[in-house]
């Protein structure tokens, strides 16, 4: 290794026998919302069913340090990892497809990128140097996508935001150098852009695509594959037009249509050979992926033989069904586990606010109330599981919607009828919902919460246990408050099973009701350690008891439900 080397190129060149590490950067144009996240989880699923050691990353332009803060409405779900950190909803799908657990270093910002750099000029780490975007800001970049290599073959970057955006130009930048640090054959870019079909004139239009690519290629960037998004087939001859137009070979214009389900898409992606071209691109050669597994996963989502389960998903954010990504995700995979078809609607829960208009659920198999923050929409969900535990409808709660189900079991088993959550109401007479220990003295926002992974105990002879089949579980959290203790005696008293609780006996993870055919809440989110090729045990066994009592419904004697 020469003196003269970059850093990048030190670190990101393996002296082992597999050589050095490959990188793939998916960059998107025209319009936002493509499909980068499932175009480069794709071609991830495909290398790692090649057997190369794969890792996805996502840089996002926006200057928060992370999307922990932003309002779901304008960035979707917050996807927690492992280590604790809130990243975009797209390192959910890449966790999904890939099968693997991600971390922090798989989610920058622009937040997060000017604030290590800025902290290193006020430690003295730059020796009195002009601090600037070119070379200081790109480096970092640059540094952050080198230390994923340590440990992957291949590292898979996806870059947030449309070519053109002044935002990502950094970002573009640094990748621009980084193949030149590492060497031309050891990285290349994939581009995804959008071939829209004009009613008027009945026929695709190549254009948009062909000033995208150019886009690029004023700031130094030449795509090696352009995947297109498009409603209608491409013919050879717009595939040779763009190819021709954007300067790439014919086999590297993708052609990526809608589909039945995300999944499908690397199966249509290996129908055009796009990981032989990624492959050939990089110097690999590798057998072909056994893709049987994943087309028969695809095909119980496409047509499941086993029933059917309609679920309503009662929430404050489903005027964007983003905001529940990994839940929309993990009912379609407790739906695989079972064979079964699953229909999910998405209801507001203030249209419950007054105990109006519940009796709507009586047209559904399952509810299952998520996570949130703030007063809005809450009583509205107080009434709708008080619905499903009244008629015994199968309930999962989830984070928020374990603090709901405490709230009117106190409020209408216990007899607390003021109970309430200190989080919503401060003076609560009865807050059986209260602030963590560790959060009383919190006085900021970000990355503060209860966050990442940690154990639950689950208690024996409780449904819990049965359905994970293990004394302890590891489960990832984001939340500030908990079961207050004080109120747990009272109750269990009363029917109530505190099935989960943290090692030490201190916090409440979990809770069921005996009685009730299937009424389970969890304070942490399992959904996001779902994946299609292992659903979540909780979620299968949801799905499991709505399509039982679907089944049940209808073959049962009509009856009025109860509180109609």
């Amino acid at each position: 290794m020469t003196e003269s080397m970059t850093d990048t190129q030190t670190e990101a060149q393996s002296d082992d026998e597999s050589g050095p590490t490959k990188y793939i950067f998916v960059t998107g144009g025209v319009v936002s919302s493509l499909g980068k996240g499932i175009t480069a989880a794709s071609i991830g699923r495909l290398l790692k069913l090649r057997g190369l050691r794969v890792t996805l990353q996502k840089f996002d332009p926006y200057i928060n340090v992370d999307p922990g803060t932003l309002s779901p409405f304008q960035h979707g779900e917050v996807f927690v990892t492992d280590d604790g950190a809130e990243t975009d909803l797209d390192l959910g799908h890449y966790e999904r497809f890939i099968d693997q657990s991600l971390s922090q270093a798989n989610n920058i910002t622009t937040g997060r990128i000017y604030q290590t750099v800025i902290a290193k000029e006020r430690r003295g780490d730059y020796l009195g140097s002009t601090v600037q975007v070119i070379p200081h800001i790109t480096d970092e970049i640059k540094g952050a996508i080198s230390r994923l290599s340590a440990d992957n073959d291949v590292v898979i970057t996806e870059i947030g935001g449309t070519v053109g955006d002044i935002e990502s130009l950094p970002f573009l930048e640094a990748i621009r150098q980084f193949r030149v640090d590492v060497g031309r054959d050891n990285a290349i870019f994939v581009h995804l852009t959008l071939v829209p079909y004009i009613t008027a004139a009945g026929e695709l239009k190549t254009k948009p695509t062909q000033h995208s690519v150019r886009e690029l290629m004023q700031i130094g960037i030449q795509p090696h594959i352009v995947v297109c998004r498009t409603e209608h087939p491409l013919s050879d001859e717009i595939r040779k037009k763009i190819a021709l137009f954007t300067n790439v070979e014919l086999e590297g214009v993708i052609e990526a249509r809608d589909v039945e389900t995300i999944y499908e898409v690397p199966l249509t992606l290996k129908k055009q050979n796009l990981d032989d071209v990624i492959l050939k691109r990089l110097g690999i050669d590798l057998p072909q992926p056994d893709l049987t597994r994943w087309a028969a996963m695809v095909d119980r989502v496409k047509a499941p033989s086993s029933g059917a389960a309609r679920i309503a998903v009662v929430g404050k954010y489903t005027a964007l069904v983003d905001s529940y990504k990994s839940i929309q995700e993990s009912l379609i995979h407790g739906g695989i586990a079972n064979d079964a078809k699953v229909r999910i609607e998405w209801l507001s829960s203030e249209q419950f606010s007054e105990g109006n208009g519940v009796d709507i659920l009586k047209n559904f198999d399952g509810l299952l109330i998520p996570g949130g923050f703030g007063p809005r929409g809450v009583e509205g969900m107080l009434a709708a599981i008080r619905w499903a535990r009244d008629n015994e409808m199968p309930f999962f709660g989830i984070c928020l919607g374990l603090q709901c189900a405490v709230i009117e079991f106190a409020r209408n088993v216990c007899g607390l009828e003021e109970s309430h959550s200190s989080e919503f109401a401060e003076q609560a007479s009865d807050p059986v919902i209260c602030l963590l220990d560790s959060q009383l003295q919190v006085t900021t926002k970000g990355g503060t919460m209860r966050l990442g992974a940690y154990p639950c105990a689950l208690g024996e002879g409780t449904r819990a246990r049965e359905i994970y089949d293990a004394p302890e579980v590891s489960e990832r959290h984001r939340h500030r408050f908990e079961v207050n203790n004080e109120y747990r005696d009272l109750l269990t008293d009363y029917g109530m099973t505190l099935s989960g609780l943290s090692p030490d006996g201190g916090l409440v993870e979990m809770i069921e009701l005996s009685e009730h055919p299937w009424f389970i809440a969890a304070q942490f989110h399992p959904e996001l350690k779902s994946r299609p090729t292992r659903p979540h045990p909780l979620f299968a066994s949801f799905i499991e008891a709505a399509a039982r009592y679907a089944e049940k419904k209808n073959t049962a004697p009509v009856e009025e439900p109860v509180g109609v």
